[in-house]
Parts: C-alpha cells; sequence; structure tokens
C-alpha cells in the first residue's frame, strides 16, 4: 500500500513555479528532472532556485542569461558593484536573506532590485508592500547574489550596532508599578520574539529619523508605520496573533497597567542607546475597534541644543525673536497645528536663556524633553494638577521665567497673562493658523483686549516644510502665471536664482530629506496695540503687520523655495494664503 502510494506521488505530474517553465521552455531542463528537483526543494524547504543551483542542473551562470532572454531583463555582473556604495535601510534586511535580493538604487518611486528569479511574484509583492515602491528587476547570477546578500545584511546589522551601541536596553528605571497584574503578567510578555519585533522598530525608527511609530490593529490585519520627514510611511505587517503580546510587552516598559484596555493610557520609555546615551519615547494607547492603537513618539533632547540657527530663522526674524526673549517681562506665544516644532522652537528659546542666575519652571502635558537646570512639571488632571495650579504655585516660586505648555482654559490663560504682567516672561503656545488669529482667539477665550494688549510681546507661527535632497534635486521650470498665483511679487521673480523639485534618491525619502522652519514672526508694536484695544479683526491685525514688515507664512516659504530648500508644491501644501 505504502509503495503503491510512492509510486502514485512519482507518477503524478506538479505544478511548477515560473522559474522551472522557463528552464524548460529554453531547453534547460526536462520535465521530469525540474519536478524532482521542485519536490526535493519542497521537503527540505528550500527555495527552487538554490536547490537547482546546489544540484547542479543548471550553472548559476547559464541560469541568469537563460532567465535574463526569457524575462528580457538586463543582466548585471555583481563583481563589477562595490557593496560599500549600495543604500541602506530601504528594505528590511529579512526580505533580502529571504528571497536573495538586493536593492542597487532608488529613483523617484521605484527601487532597482537585484534577483536570480525575476518570476518570484511574492518577492515582488512583499517589496512593493514594505516599502510603498514599484519594483524593477536585474538579473544577476544566483552565487553571487547570495554572497553579496550576506555580506550587505551583515554589514547593516553592523552599521545599525554601530548606530545605537552595544548595550541596546530598555531602562524601566524603579518608578512604582501601576497595577498588581503588571506584575503577574510581566512573564508572559517577555515573548522573545515580541522582544525581537519591538527593538527591531525602535532601531529601524532611529536610524530611519522617524518622529512617531504607529501601531495599528485592524479586524485581519496589522500594521506597523513611521512618520518620516511628516510622512506616514507604512514599515511592516506583522501577523494579527502579535498584537495583545505587543501592546502588553510597550505598556510594561512605559509603566502602564496592562490589564486596563478600555480607556486611553499615556506613559513614557527609555531606551539606552549607548554607554552614555538615552532615547526617551512618549506612549499613547487608543482603544480601538479591533486592540489597542499605539502610537510612540521619539523625543530627542539633543533637539532643543542645535541653537537657534538650526531651525531656519530668517535674520530678521531670528533677532525679532531674541530681542523679545531678552525682555524682562511679557508674553510670547509660538502657535501651529500638532506635529510643527513648537515644542522644540520653546525648548531652544529656553536653552539660551537657562543660565546659573534664573529661576525657570515648566508646566507640560507631559513634559518631552529634559533639560537640566529647568525645573519640569507634568500636568496630571486626575490628581488636581491643573495648568492653572501648576502656575499658581510657580507663582509662589519666585520664578524669572515660566513656560506653560498649551493656554487651553480661560483660567490658565488669566493666570498666565497676570504673571507676564507682574514681572514674568511667560512663553506658551496655543493652536491657530497664523499670527495675528492668535490674538483674536485669545479673546474669544473671554481675556479681555486690555490683557491682550498689554502681556503680548510676540507671537510666532510655524509649520514644518519637507527639505529637498540636496544629492537628488532638479531645476524646474515653473510658468510665470504659475509663480505668481503662488505668491510671488513681480520683483521676487528677478535675478538668477532657480526653483527646484524632488526626484528620489537612495539617500533620501521621495526626493526629500529632513526638514525646514517655516515662520511668521509677529512683534506687538504700539499701532497693533490699539487695534487690539478698538477690539479689531484679525484682517485688521494682518494688514498692519503687513506694513511693518511681517511676512506670512506663505511668503516666508516662498524665501525658502528661492534658497533652494524646499519646492513650491511643499509650500503650497503647508500653508494658506
Amino acid at each position: 500500500m505504502a509503495a503503491t502510494d510512492v509510486l502514485q506521488r512519482e507518477t503524478q505530474s506538479i505544478a511548477l513555479p515560473g522559474l522551472g517553465r522557463a528552464l524548460i521552455a529554453a531547453g534547460k531542463l526536462g520535465q521530469k528532472p525540474a519536478e524532482d528537483i521542485y519536490r526535493r526543494a519542497l521537503e527540505s524547504k528550500n527555495s527552487f532556485i538554490a536547490e537547482l543551483v546546489g544540484s547542479g542542473a543548471v550553472s548559476a551562470s547559464d541560469l541568469a542569461h537563460t532567465l535574463s532572454a526569457a524575462y528580457a531583463a538586463p543582466l548585471l555582473d555583481l563583481d563589477a558593484i562595490d557593496p560599500q556604495r549600495l543604500p541602506k535601510g530601504l528594505l528590511d534586511g529579512k526580505i533580502c536573506t529571504d528571497y536573495r535580493v538586493v536593492v542597487l538604487s532608488k529613483r523617484a518611486n521605484r527601487l532597482l532590485v537585484a534577483t536570480a528569479d525575476p518570476s518570484d511574484q511574492s518577492a515582488a509583492e512583499k517589496i512593493k508592500f514594505s516599502t510603498q515602491l514599484g519594483v524593477d528587476w536585474v538579473l544577476a547570477e544566483y552565487d553571487k547574489l547570495s554572497k553579496l546578500v550576506e555580506s550587505h545584511t551583515a554589514s547593516t546589522v553592523e552599521a545599525m550596532e554601530s548606530i545605537i551601541g552595544s548595550d541596546f536596553e530598555f531602562d524601566e528605571g524603579t518608578a512604582e508599578v501601576v497595577a498588581e497584574s503588571a506584575q503577574n503578567s510581566a512573564a508572559e510578555v517577555e515573548d522573545a520574539p515580541v522582544v525581537r519585533f519591538l527593538h527591531k522598530m525602535l532601531m529601524d525608527a532611529f536610524s530611519m529619523r522617524a518622529s512617531d511609530l504607529h501601531f495599528e490593529p485592524y479586524e485581519h490585519t496589522y500594521r506597523v508605520r513611521f512618520r518620516i520627514d511628516g510622512e506616514l510611511r507604512e514599515i511592516a505587517s506583522p501577523p494579527i496573533a502579535i498584537k495583545e503580546k505587543l501592546a502588553s510587552r510597550i505598556k510594561v516598559i512605559s509603566r502602564m497597567d496592562i490589564s486596563e484596555k478600555r480607556i486611553p493610557q499615556d506613559g513614557r520609555m527609555k531606551l539606552k542607546v549607548g554607554p552614555e546615551r538615552m532615547i526617551d519615547f512618549r506612549v499613547s494607547t487608543l482603544p480601538t475597534l479591533f486592540g489597542e492603537k499605539i502610537v510612540i513618539r521619539i523625543l530627542d533632547p539633543n533637539s532643543a541644543k542645535l541653537g537657534i540657527d538650526a531651525l531656519g530663522y530668517e535674520p530678521e526674524e531670528k533677532e525679532r525673536l531674541l530681542k523679545a526673549i531678552a525682555r524682562p517681562y511679557g508674553m510670547i506665544l509660538v502657535t501651529g497645528p500638532t506635529g510643527s516644532g513648537k515644542t522644540v522652537s520653546l525648548y531652544t528659546c529656553l536653552n539660551l536663556l537657562n543660565q546659573p542666575g534664573v529661576n525657570i519652571s515648566t508646566a507640560e502635558d507631559p513634559s518631552e524633553i529634559n533639560l537640566p537646570g529647568v525645573n519640569q512639571v507634568n500636568v496630571n488632571e486626575k490628581a488636581g494638577l491643573t495648568f492653572a495650579a501648576a502656575l499658581k504655585s510657580f507663582l509662589r516660586q519666585d520664578p524669572d521665567i515660566i513656560m506653560v505648555g498649551e493656554i487651553r482654559d480661560l483660567e490658565t490663560a488669566d493666570i498666565s497673562i497676570k504673571a507676564a504682567q507682574t514681572g514674568h516672561l511667560v512663553l506658551s503656545t496655543l493652536h491657530t493658523n497664523d499670527a495675528p488669529t492668535t490674538l483674536t482667539r485669545m479673546r474669544n477665550m473671554g481675556i479681555a483686549p486690555f490683557n491682550i494688549a498689554s502681556s503680548v510681546i510676540l507671537i510666532t507661527a510655524q509649520r514644518l516644510a519637507r527639505r529637498l535632497c540636496a544629492n537628488c534635486k532638479e531645476v524646474v521650470d515653473i510658468p510665470h502665471e504659475a509663480m505668481l498665483s503662488a505668491g510671488f511679487e513681480e520683483s521676487d521673480l528677478a535675478g538668477n536664482w532657480k526653483a527646484y523639485h524632488p526626484v528620489g534618491c537612495s539617500m533620501c525619502n521621495n526626493g526629500y530629506k529632513g526638514r525646514v522652519g517655516i515662520y511668521q514672526v509677529m512683534p506687538i508694536s504700539e499701532t497693533i496695540q490699539r487695534i487690539i484695544l478698538q477690539d479689531g479683526s484679525a484682517l485688521d491685525i494682518a494688514k498692519q503687520a503687513q506694513l511693518e514688515g511681517v511676512r506670512s507664512l506663505r511668503q516666508s516659504g516662498l524665501s525658502k523655495v528661492k534658497l533652494g530648500l524646499t519646492s513650491l508644491e511643499e509650500v503650497l501644501a503647508v500653508t494658506n494664503e
């Protein structure tokens, strides 16, 4: 009976992959030998191409030439490639190893990828799904490609280790345990694959200069996205079964209650990436229909120490800001949407003001950047430590400078203004579209015009635009009418300056690398104070600010286009006119 089964299995035809059919059609391999080799590959869980070359049925060179002709794909000799010049970080090392592929270059939204088997659709789909980029195949000999994959993957790992240091570990600290169940469940979540996956995601985010990581569960899928240069990009799609263990692992090391899954939670964690370097992460969980969505923000403490020049202020804007923070009292407001860099701007100012003879206190929800020498307080609404309560305490602590994370209500605004009027420098943020509308927003909150006019000394509105990659940006010819429609004046179009647009290369993300600030810095002059006292509108204030030389956000963005720092389409996308 067993012998009959074996005979039936051997005589039964098997569905060969495209690689096998191409070799048979080219006369390089018979049907029976091809099926036997494929069966051996399945039994040994090896790839068909590895079994083909390993068995000696077809040489690597002959196979490459045959497939190049069959699939009309260019053939490349990998001996001419310098492994050190290959782009890094564009494709996950596991995909490279599993499918035996190497990324040769990136142009616009397509990758040029070396493979030994162009018929492998699963490899193409996996690369497309992982990178959100198209794939163009280049044929290479299997043996040479395998060596290059191993050396390239090893060098990538070594490079990553050199970035993060040899002692990559979470610093769970000695803080109180958030729930008894967390202790009981800690052993359960120490699942090695989950831990490795989380470490890898954080490592990748760190090396790719991401600002946020999104872990998102859906009914049948689970995805991980990174926000890189302001844009979300899908990075991985792990099995849906990982969602509970991954959420538990993140919540344990962020000191959250892992037994509570019905309400949002906030936490923090630290990552040791070297003997003397720690990276902070702010963690937020949110219950969704199919599990907890987790967003992790990377907080780089070094960002506040880059200096004001690194933020991208124009010389006159920088001079106005420095003059305002040098004043002994008054209120400075930074406005803009979430993720526009307001916190970094505030902390850059605090870093300049942070001297031994100055007492600085901050109230934030939560504190994002640790700055030695500054007394930082985390707001805790549940415990009764609101922004208003923290401000009242600050005023009894002999402060010189106060920073309020955000003015959200009339009580906080009222105390902040009184502090600014009684000899303190107050810095804070508001969510408004531009500098002039900030004043009318405060009026709508219920603050008297006299209090606004007598306390606010400067407002800066800001946005972050993607910075063009210096390696691949190209000059673009934009029609004269389009330039005028975007906001350029005839006088602006004079001269030899050129506009650039993104192209895309192995060193950037679709033609952009990093971000640059766009600012509207508006000092409150005596004329603007009179308009406020007369209960003038935001349009009246904007008109007067324009007369005083204050540029709008659009005009500030267009100046960055003239300097070749960003593209016109990017400025149009992030600013209104």
